[in-house]
């Protein structure tokens, strides 16, 4: 069930009418549950299951974990079997296709079944959320919830089940406990956070990814400057696409007296590869900081080991977020890029001399390279949209090798690769112009202009134009969220 459907509209409205007088009852999270078990069981009611093996699973280890002596034992049972859990229905074809490569290539004439069962929505994301619990509970950092039907709510709340944010339980465990409050303010936050999420959803991502998705379909139809648009259309897309999802999440969970963490904070205009993954997915990026990196022993050991945490801390999430060794190479650029520069943006030099404005394009520069790995279809399609993107590069340096000469052959290369991309009736020059202002906006409100932005007569007009541009220009095309494939 997606947000941007009318199904979900007569669901969330029934779902709406019946939550606000149970509110005042302790049968208010029994109907929270049921309303996430039929939007998860929407699309596959058997998957269910698998939601209710987890939380049931981690609830258990939960409460064994208060009397028994083999803590240990019983935290890797919860851990080993929701790996297991993900790990077959999200990897189980990747194993299966790379063993009989190998076996191929040793000559083996056997071939593994490929499994042809479709991965289950949001099992990346209840997983890592159900699965926190059980490590929390075993360091300490959380009291046992006895209240079954309260933590399988907490597991699987409808608003942030299938794409996040990956809640902790000391954060929403709490909210589930105690009756919930609805003060007026927290309706309209709500529906402004929705009205926002969904205009970036149907208003940006997807006007984006009709220019996007026919270029990395077929980049060798394509020229250098389209490939490098596409590429920085698919840096905005992504980000709108999933942004937009969890300030709709947001929203909806804001109307039901429920505070959702904190997704993205303008990643785009991060200074530094640190400080991107400190604004980017940060649900997931502190889920691996705190159960992955700081267990490996995080920095606590020496500058080797630390660049080593870090380094597979990142290729680990590349792998979380797919099955594909595309996947696995982007996370591994960012454990590098992690590593080349996380002692320069130490310095006074970098932190001082160099402007803000040229670390924060570095950065962007840098994260839209690696999305090109992240969205190609295969390595040899990332490798050739790389090779085609340096290709003018590699031509402008020849040129300026050659002296006075060269450097009006610069200015001609440039017209050719500025004229074939321009001259393209595809190019999406209204859509970069658009991504261009907001990234404008986005800086204006990291200045001093913020409390002009944030000013109520601002924030009515911005919203009026967003439900204007809704109305008359959106497409009735529904697509998918993005993270809705991890």
């Amino acid at each position: 069930m997606l947000f941007h459907t009318w199904i979900f509209g007569l669901f969330f409205a029934f779902v709406y009418a019946v939550y606000l007088p149970l509110r005042r009852t302790r049968f208010w999270v029994h109907w929270l549950l049921a309303a996430s078990y039929v939007f998860y069981g929407w699309w596959n009611p058997l998957y269910l299951l698998l939601i209710v093996y987890s939380t049931t699973l981690d609830y258990t280890v939960g409460r064994v974990l208060s009397f028994t002596r083999y803590r240990r034992i019983w935290l890797l049972f919860s851990v080993a079997n929701n790996l297991f859990l993900l790990g077959f229905f999200k990897y189980g074809g990747f194993v299966a296709e790379n063993l009989n490569l190998l076996l191929a290539k040793l000559d083996i004439a056997y071939a593994l079944p490929k499994p042809d069962y479709l991965l289950p929505v949001g099992i990346s994301f209840y997983v890592f959320q159900s699965m926190s619990y059980t490590i929390d509970r075993y360091r300490g950092e959380v009291p046992v919830e006895k209240n079954y039907v309260r933590f399988a709510a907490f597991v699987s709340l409808f608003p942030q089940l299938v794409a996040g944010p990956i809640e902790r339980a000391n954060h929403l465990l709490p909210q589930l406990a105690s009756l919930p409050v609805i003060k007026p303010h927290y309706l309209s936050e709500g529906l402004s956070l929705f009205v926002v999420g969904l205009f970036k959803k149907l208003a940006l991502a997807d006007f984006l990814a009709m220019y996007v998705d026919p270029i990395y379909t077929a980049p060798q139809n394509f020229d250098t400057l389209s490939l490098v648009a596409a590429t920085f259309a698919f840096a905005w897309q992504i980000y709108f696409d999933f942004s937009g999802y969890t300030d709709m999440a947001r929203g909806v969970a804001k109307t039901m007296g429920i505070d959702l963490m904190l997704n993205f904070n303008n990643p785009y205009l991060a200074d530094g590869l640190g400080d991107f993954w400190r604004r980017w997915h940060i649900s997931l990026s502190t889920w691996f900081k705190d159960y992955v990196y700081i267990p490996l022993g995080g920095n606590r050991h020496g500058t080797f080991s630390t660049y080593k945490n870090m380094f597979l801390t990142m290729v680990i999430s590349g792998v979380w977020h797919g099955a594909a060794w595309t996947f696995v190479i982007w996370g591994a650029l960012h454990g590098l890029g992690r590593f080349l520069t996380r002692e320069l943006e130490r310095t006074t030099w970098y932190e001082l001399r160099v402007p803000r404005l040229a670390k924060q394009l570095g950065v962007f520069v840098f994260v839209c390279f690696t999305w090109v790995f992240f969205r190609a279809a295969s390595i040899d399609q990332a490798l050739y949209i790389v090779g085609r993107i340096f290709k003018p590069v590699v031509e402008i340096f020849a040129c300026l090798g050659q002296g006075r000469p060269g450097l009006m052959d610069v200015f001609h290369l440039g017209d050719l690769y500025l004229d074939d991309a321009l001259g393209d009736p595809r190019f999406p020059l209204v859509a970069l112009l658009f991504c261009a202002g907001i990234w404008f906006y986005q800086f204006l409100f990291e200045s001093r202009l913020r409390p002009v932005l944030e000013s109520r007569v601002v924030r009515m007009a911005g919203m009026l134009l967003m439900l204007l541009w809704l109305m008359f220009f959106t497409t009735t095309a529904i697509r998918p969220f993005i993270y809705f494939q991890f």
